[in-house]
């Protein structure tokens, strides 16, 4: 038998980028209901950082980023972004995945407002 195991529309046929895509999608949702301002912000998955490059900070192996913020500048909106292989590699399962990618999207978003985590989130760390 021949194709997929699953048509598109079910959960099955979706990628892993895909569902870390939603958890990041899910975790921005939950803040937007206290923070509306984040509907300036875009939210993006990189599968890794990058090394050294323009604007960007250095890296060691003992301290690979989750996630990163670039500020608005120039006409453009103000990024916040979350690697998902880092923090796959950090996880076990879907629960502890979706509490990692939240704990990094509230970081990176206190960062770029400028607040604490507990600010953004007061249930941040609790998990």
């Amino acid at each position: 038998m021949r194709g997929p195991i699953a048509p598109p529309q079910v959960p099955l046929a979706a990628s892993r980028a895909d569902v870390f895509a939603d958890l990041v999608q899910d975790s921005v949702e939950r803040l937007e209901r206290r923070w509306p301002q984040l509907a300036d912000i875009d939210f993006l998955v990189l599968e890794v950082p990058r090394l050294e490059g323009r604007g960007e900070q250095a890296w060691s192996d003992e301290a690979v980023p989750l996630g990163g913020v670039v500020a608005a500048r120039d006409g453009r909106r103000a990024r916040v972004v979350v690697y998902r292989r880092p923090v796959e590699i950090r996880t076990k399962g879907r629960d502890e995945r979706a509490a990692l990618v939240h704990e990094v999207v509230v970081e990176q978003v206190a960062e770029l407002l400028g607040l604490t985590p507990e600010t953004v989130d007061p249930r941040y760390g609790e998990d």
